[in-house]
């Protein structure tokens, strides 16, 4: 039912914020999940910090700001990938993300393995 599939991108944004919370100290201002057939898509809006934002007015400091979040990424990519087969039962065959300093915006993707869409909004 689409009810269910609403839930579980609910709990999974709330999952995903509070492990955020607990490891940067601070939270999106909005997220976002989608299930979208093998994968799970989160948007996180309003992600940088006040200083990460004075940083990315400067050409070097978009790249230090891009790459010290690829580096946190990494450190935490487990961790993500654990919320997400946790919530959905689903392993995680990869995880991609990227962040844009224009917009402040941060993309997860988790590709997992089946197409949970079609479990979660089956009659």
């Amino acid at each position: 039912m689409a009810g269910q599939k609403k839930k579980l991108e609910a709990e999974l944004g709330e999952a995903l914020i509070k492990l955020q919370r607990e490891l940067i100290g601070r939270g999106p201002q909005e997220t976002k999940i989608y299930i979208v057939q093998d994968m799970v898509i989160a948007r996180f809006k309003g992600v940088m910090t006040v200083e990460e934002k004075h940083l990315a007015g400067h050409e070097d400091g978009r790249k230090l700001v891009k790459e010290m979040r690829q580096v946190l990424r990494e450190m935490y990519s487990s961790q993500f990938e654990e919320i997400v087969e946790k919530y959905t039962g689903c392993k995680v065959l990869s995880s991609h993300s990227d962040m844009s300093t224009k917009t402040g915006e941060r993309i997860e993707i988790f590709v997992i393995d089946r197409n949970l869409e079609k479990e979660v909004t089956a009659d």
